[in-house]
């Protein structure tokens, strides 16, 4: 939806400045401050939502204060039901001329949806039996002056129909929104005028006058947020429209508050490292280039937090951790977000092995703390996260898709470049062509196998060519001491047991830089304060990288990692 506003949003937009002003003509700031409720929503209704009527008319409970914004109004002309949403959840609110007095209830008629009120009364149960508050005191706090996407609270001419004649205008006013949505953008007034003319020929009496009232109705219905686009874009609107959003970032908070507690109870230290590297480090991957004028120096924005946080187990720091932003100039897609949030979390004096156990007990844990379920739907499959999960080193599970590719056949570069070119789309067949063997094993991984790793699964014993901080294994020195956790097709962990040898890093460190040379974008600079560090010892530790956004949308069934970022990048509109 663009920005422009039309005639009927412009009306409306009037209608709300000008309640503003006829509030302040009374003598109520139409934004006022000062108000304390003490009580909230969600609170009343534990509390007394199973009280029966007859004890609450007695007892008369409170008085509460409420305060909120105003999502629902059924107006009975001196009296009205109201729902109140606040942080909490929602109240229904009972407001009378009688009992809030003539000037209060003035204030009150200026009231429109979206706007916030605070008040104070005593609870009962309303004749359908739902807990409501009836208003003793009212208060004006803010005026909104666009409404809710959906709602319609316009001052048309309100008429009592028979459910016939209601089907017979809301039927016109479909037909009028019909030809409004069919006409171009800049004849949608006069579509809509044409429209309303010809449906009313139908009507009469009681119908005619109610048809503008369901067309403006309707209008404020076609505008709510049904565009995933626009919801990413105005994401203030969809959390006030979409309950379902709030539950989502509200669990979101919860996976991370619960990954904070879990490794503060074993003595981890959350620690800070910077956005900003002087070198591309921390992993394989395109970065964001930004200036410093005062140095003039050009800088990295962050791709991920490794290098820093490795120094500071040198410095004695042995069990460290952060949760904090990396920032990755590649592809935008429902899996990847140019900025995201990373846990990454490193151990002295332990394995990858050693993590592999800790990181199923974390997650399998986060699933029942956030879902209250070890089993979690996601799309289409059900995702068992109890511990237990398959450990499976990288070229086996190549040949459980490969067949053809037995053991001996990983130690022999041309027959792996055959099968990855056969396999291969158009775009990445020169560089297949210029990949060495731990290259070329990886790619097939992820051409044949990454896919279908539905069940969360540990692949282990990557090939050193793509593993440049890792440790390499004692037993077959070409793979290295790593695992990665996969859960319906995407990479969700990235562990190994670190490599501390200087020598061996700088020689990983310029073989980087060869393939740099070789046209590969997605590589690391030489640190040599990094090797600088290590000479001073890097006590045997192992170290990992969890996608919190991925593992998010596993535990809130959000097919998009937009969906778990409250404002995630989008590209500009005009």
């Amino acid at each position: 939806m663009a920005d422009d506003v039309s005639a009927v949003e412009l009306k409306l937009l009037d209608e709300r400045k000008n309640k503003a002003k006829q509030l302040q003509e009374l003598g109520v700031n139409p934004y006022g401050n000062g108000f304390s409720p003490d009580s909230l929503a969600a609170e009343l209704l534990a509390k007394f939502g199973e009280v029966e009527p007859a004890q609450l008319e007695a007892d008369k409970p409170g008085p509460f204060t409420l305060a909120g914004r105003v999502v629902s109004v059924r107006d009975f002309g001196k009296a009205a039901f109201v729902v109140l949403q606040d942080r909490s959840g929602s109240l229904q609110v009972h407001v009378k001329k009688d009992a809030l007095g003539d000037d209060t209830f003035k204030i009150w008629k200026l009231t429109d949806l979206a706007d916030f009120i605070g008040v104070t009364g005593t609870l009962f149960k309303s004749k359908t039996g739902e807990l409501t508050l009836a208003a003793t005191s009212l208060k004006f706090l803010g005026k909104a002056l666009r409404g809710l996407p959906g709602k319609y609270s316009g001052d048309d001419v309100k008429v009592k129909l028979s459910p016939e004649q209601m089907t017979r205008v809301k039927a016109a006013a479909d037909a009028v929104m019909a030809a409004v949505t069919a006409a171009p953008q800049d004849q949608r007034e006069k579509a809509r005028a044409d429209a309303v003319a010809e449906q009313s020929k139908a009507l009469a009496g009681d119908e005619l006058k109610a048809l503008p009232g369901a067309v403006n109705k309707a209008w404020a219905e076609s505008q709510a947020l049904a565009d995933v686009e626009e919801r990413y874009r105005r994401r203030y609107v969809d959390l006030l429209s979409n309950a379902s959003t709030r539950e989502t970032f509200k669990k979101r908070t919860k996976l991370v508050q619960f990954i904070r507690d879990f490794l503060n109870r074993r003595d981890f230290l959350e620690v800070e490292t910077p956005m900003m590297h002087s070198l591309v480090s921390g992993a394989a991957a395109r970065p964001f280039v930004t200036h410093h004028n005062t140095y003039d120096i050009d800088l990295f924005m962050r791709i991920a937090p490794e290098l820093y946080l490795k120094r500071l187990v040198v410095g004695g720091f042995d069990r460290v951790y952060e949760i904090n932003r990396n920032f990755r100039n590649e592809g935008v897609s429902t899996r990847h977000n140019p900025e995201f949030t990373m846990l990454e979390f490193y151990q002295a004096y332990a394995t990858y092995e050693d993590l592999m156990d800790l990181t199923e007990e974390m997650i399998s844990e986060a699933a029942v703390a956030v879902t209250g379920s070890s089993v979690v739907k996601y799309g289409e499959h059900t995702i068992d996260f109890k511990k237990g999960w398959p450990r499976i080193p990288m070229t086996e599970a190549i040949s459980q898709r490969v067949p053809e590719l037995k053991a001996a056949d990983f130690a022999d570069v041309e027959k792996l470049r055959a099968v990855a070119l056969r396999g291969a789309e158009e775009k990445d067949k020169a560089a297949i062509s210029t990949m060495n063997i731990g290259e070329l094993i990886t790619a097939l991984f992820e051409m044949h196998v990454e896919g279908t790793l539905i069940q969360p699964t540990f692949i282990t014993q990557f090939p050193v060519e793509s593993s440049p901080l890792a440790r390499r294994n004692d037993a077959n020195p070409a793979v290295t001491d790593r695992f990665e956790l996969f859960i319906v097709g995407r990479e969700i962990a990235n562990a190994f047991s670190e490599l501390n040898d200087p020598v061996d890093q700088a020689g990983r460190f310029q073989a980087q830089l060869d393939a740099k040379t070789r046209g590969q974008q997605e590589t690391m600079d030489f640190d040599h304060d990094y090797i600088r560090a290590l000479e001073h010892g890097l006590p045997p530790t192992a170290g990992q990288g969890i996608g919190i956004d991925r593992l998010a949308m596993l535990l809130t069934d959000a097919p998009s990692i937009r969906d778990v970022i409250l404002f995630p990048l989008l590209k500009p509109t005009k």
